[in-house]
């Protein structure tokens, strides 16, 4: 475990939170457990603390990232704040431009803009969006826009200005899978790729965009974030049953095709024996893909996805339904980093 120890030491860790709802609970309380959490990780010692977007889905509150970032910061004091991430075909690259402006004049050098070309999960959200299936082919032309209104270098619409935006650097991530680091590294800006289990993909993704980086004014070397869940606990079988809510509620999303709230650990394993074959073949997939363990088996894991990919940092994005439990994961997680 000590080698494993002396990775994590010199590598930063982060948090995502989606504002998972829970059974039971109005939704306006995910948002507020957000920003509880957010107090959290800033006293144990995270770098960053990401906010989504997600749009019409039952399971998660947290539908417009950049307000739910200016509580966050506002909240805190320390802790960098951004976006995992705001989804930019969704939006038009002006308005996102002077959002993170605006963050980033009320919180001077705690703002992080992390993006992602993700658009609604049905058609019925993409046209209350207003884009299409297809706004995805658009990413790298509105990323080019978005980041010209912060640098002045406005070639689509020169005589627009972005206020406050114009002169500022706020960092610039995208979220992308193993085509989207293509996009990262041309643009010369930070890559975050999941997963943590390392899939051959995922390491050839992160070769090729360190390969292809092109230094920009936002980023003069690559530098990778390596993303997924990892659940902590005294003992292993603690650790996954913090992850049966979130695996049996995208279970329920991939065969009745809605995202559901989180449920009570004690109440998906008394459905256990009642699923049927396609929940239970994403259930038990969704379980496999995650880290969790003792505080030992996930210094060794976590450790060895970073030395794979060779990670510059690491965001932890984990949701269950027990709120101390999930407290108590992100303590042990940090005392990993000084142990």
């Amino acid at each position: 475990m000590n080698s494993a120890l002396s990775v994590l030491r010199t590598t930063p860790l982060s948090i995502l939170d989606r504002s998972r709802t829970r059974e039971g609970r109005e939704p306006g309380e995910a948002l507020r457990d957000t920003v509880a959490l957010a107090g959290l990780a800033e006293g144990l010692g995270y770098r960053r603390f990401w906010v989504s977007e997600h749009h019409s889905v039952p399971g998660v509150a947290g539908s417009a990232p950049t307000v739910l970032a200016a509580a966050v910061a506002a909240a805190t004091s320390r802790i960098r704040v951004g976006t995992g991430g705001v989804m930019l075909p969704n939006h038009r690259p002006l308005v996102v431009a002077e959002q993170f402006g605006v963050l980033e004049s009320l919180f001077p050098g705690r703002i992080d803009m992390g993006l992602g070309r993700s658009v609604g999960f049905t058609d019925g959200i993409r046209r209350a969006l207003g884009a299409d299936k297809d706004a995805t082919r658009d990413f790298a032309a509105q990323l080019a826009e978005l980041t010209g209104y912060f640098t002045g270098d406005q070639r689509v619409h020169p005589e627009v200005r972005a206020q406050p935006a114009e002169g500022l650097r706020v960092p610039v991530f995208v979220l992308a899978n193993a085509a989207g680091a293509r996009l990262a590294a041309a643009a010369g800006l930070a890559l975050v790729i999941g997963d943590l289990r390392g899939p051959d993909r995922m390491t050839e993704a992160i070769e090729r965009y360190r390969a292809e980086f092109r230094p920009s004014p936002w980023l003069a070397a690559p530098y990778v974030i390596i993303a997924g869940t990892v659940a902590v606990a005294e003992t292993t079988e603690a650790a996954r049953r913090l992850l049966l809510p979130e695996a049996f509620s995208l279970a329920r999303s991939r065969t009745r095709g809605a995202f559901p709230p989180l449920m009570p650990a004690e109440e998906i394993e008394a459905l256990e024996p009642r699923m049927t074959d396609k929940e239970r073949e994403y259930y038990t997939s969704a379980l496999r893909g995650q880290i969790h363990g003792t505080e030992a088996e996930v210094a060794t894991a976590l450790s060895a996805a970073i030395e794979r990919s060779g990670a510059d940092e690491v965001l932890v994005t984990t949701s269950t339904y027990d709120r101390e439990a999930l407290y108590d994961s992100y303590r042990r997680l940090a005392r990993l980093t000084t142990a």
